[in-house]
């Protein structure tokens, strides 16, 4: 199954609409960065984290980025 199918099933079982392209791509551009300044566990931990405080991928993405 390809990964978008099974996040659109996930997302049903969760109760709530699949993500957009957009909001992938912000998703995994935070997982990148939290990877990348750190080690690879830390991508879906800083996602989490970003979720659990409210802020968008994007938005959390702007407070690691350092490429600005």
């Amino acid at each position: 199954m390809e990964a978008e199918a099974w996040l659109a099933e996930f997302a049903r079982k969760l109760g709530t609409a699949p993500l957009t392209d957009d909001e992938i791509a912000s998703v995994l551009d935070l997982a990148r960065v939290a990877a990348h300044q750190s080690e690879r566990r830390a991508a879906p931990v800083a996602c989490f984290l970003a979720a659990r405080a409210g802020l968008s991928p994007a938005d959390a993405f702007a407070l690691v980025d350092d490429s600005a």
